[in-house]
C-alpha cells in the first residue's frame, strides 16, 4: 500500500474490520457499483470503503459554504466553478477515489474518463470536519491531496464552533497555515481571490 496511507492512526482503511478477506475492486468495477449504490463509497487503490453517515449540521455548512463560495465567485466576475459533495476526485498518482465536501475548479472540470466522473483538476478543497473524519481530513488526506498539481487551497471546517483552517499553497513545497475564530470575521480565500464570511458558513448552525 503507498506511503501516504501508511499511518493507521489517519488510515481510513484502518477502519475496517472484516470478517473475510478484502476484496479489491478495479477503477472500472468501483464506478460501475458506485452508479447503483444507495450511498456513497470512496475508493483506495482497490478497496471500497462507504462514507460514514453526515449529521444535519454538517449538511447545512456544506450548503452554506458553496452558496457562499458562488456568490462571492459571481460578485467577482471571476471563472470559477463550484461543485458539491456529490462529485469524485480522483487522484491517479494514489489511485484513489474521493468525495469532497466542496471544491472549486479554475474556469472549466477536467475529467480522467470520458463519462465525466472522476475530476482531476480541483483548485479549492473544502472538507467539514466530523468525528469520524477529523484526524484523516487534517492529515494524510491533505496529502494525498497534494498529489494533484492543480490543487491550491484547503479548508476545513468545524461544525460545532467558529472555526475555518485554511492551508494554502505558495510554492511548490511551501504551504501557509491559517485559522480564523472570529464569528464576525472573514475567510480570505487566496486560491480564488475571493473572500466569504463566517457568518455565512454557520448561518442556522451556531
Amino acid at each position: 500500500m503507498d506511503s501516504a496511507i501508511a499511518n493507521k492512526s489517519d488510515n481510513p482503511l484502518a477502519l475496517l474490520k472484516p470478517k473475510k478477506k478484502l476484496r479489491f475492486y478495479s477503477l472500472e468495477e468501483y464506478l460501475k457499483r458506485e452508479e447503483r449504490a444507495l450511498e456513497q463509497h470512496e475508493y483506495f487503490n482497490g478497496t471500497i470503503i462507504a462514507k460514514p453517515m453526515l449529521k444535519g449540521p454538517h449538511n447545512i455548512i456544506v450548503m452554506n459554504t458553496g452558496t457562499a463560495l458562488n456568490n462571492a465567485i459571481d460578485e467577482g466576475n471571476k471563472s470559477y466553478t463550484v461543485l458539491g459533495s456529490n462529485q469524485k476526485v480522483y487522484l491517479p498518482t494514489l489511485n484513489y477515489g474521493l468525495y469532497p465536501d466542496v471544491l472549486v475548479v479554475c474556469e472549466e472540470p477536467e475529467y480522467w474518463d470520458e463519462n465525466e466522473l472522476l475530476l482531476i483538476n480541483p483548485l479549492l478543497i473544502v472538507e467539514v470536519l466530523s468525528k469520524s473524519t477529523r484526524s484523516y481530513d487534517r492529515g494524510n488526506k491533505l496529502r494525498e491531496y497534494k498529489t494533484l498539481t492543480s490543487f491550491k487551497e484547503y479548508m476545513l471546517i468545524e461544525q460545532d464552533k467558529y472555526q475555518v483552517e485554511l492551508s494554502f499553497r505558495e510554492e511548490q513545497n511551501l504551504w501557509r497555515d491559517t485559522v480564523i475564530t472570529d464569528p464576525n470575521g472573514t475567510v480570505e480565500l487566496k486560491s480564488i481571490g475571493c473572500t466569504i464570511k463566517m457568518a455565512q458558513i454557520y448561518k442556522r448552525v451556531l
